[in-house]
């Protein structure tokens, strides 16, 4: 049976911020082992999971989220902090997410209603905006919680960047890098 690709709409981060987390890894990841590391053109924020969706459907969501999107500013995030998904000692996801930000929650939110609108069931959770870096630890030592720090630059500073385009991307788990682009959605440039 064939694998039917799913696909999610989210953030495509800008190249400078693709490349400073690809370096903050290739320098930490010693530190951090974990199973499988993100390849860099992968990082992204979710903001709407749809599963696999039929083409017809698909075609009407790039439609209804070109609406909604149309108008939206750009706007600016900072990388904040590292964090983990699941078990304390042996966490199944390792990311880094963004201050927080009332625009990206308010498009995010308008991006996830307009999917439920169109009848696709979403996950209920939260929205915890992050960008993934790897999955499953694979150490026997348990990971510790405190080794979590703020992602900053090698001078120690804050790491900003414009949001400037949201993507509908279909995801092919056999590739690498895995996710493949099928909407792009810019966003007005800041005045």
């Amino acid at each position: 049976m064939a694998l039917k690709n799913h696909y999610f709409f989210a953030v495509k981060l800008p190249g400078e911020v693709k490349s400073f987390l690809n370096e903050w890894v290739e320098i930490n990841k010693e530190a951090f082992p974990f199973k499988k590391w993100v390849h860099p053109e992968d990082y992204h924020i979710t903001l709407a999971f749809l599963g696999f969706v039929e083409e017809s459907m698909l075609k009407n969501s790039i439609e209804k989220i070109k609406e909604v999107l149309a108008g939206e500013n750009s706007f600016t995030l900072t990388l904040n902090e590292i964090g983990t998904f699941g078990a304390a000692k042996s966490p199944r996801i390792f990311w880094t997410d963004v201050q927080k930000s009332e625009v990206l929650m308010e498009l995010q939110k308008k991006v996830y209603e307009s999917c439920v609108k169109m009848g696709f069931e979403l996950d209920k959770k939260p929205f915890r905006p992050h960008i993934t870096l790897a999955r499953k630890w694979k150490s026997e030592q348990p990971f510790h919680q405190d080794n979590l720090t703020l992602i900053r630059t090698n001078e120690g500073k804050l790491f900003s960047f414009t949001v400037s385009e949201i993507a509908l991307y279909e995801s092919h788990v056999e590739s690498s890098p895995k996710y493949k682009e099928i909407a792009i959605f810019p966003l007005m440039p800041k005045e």
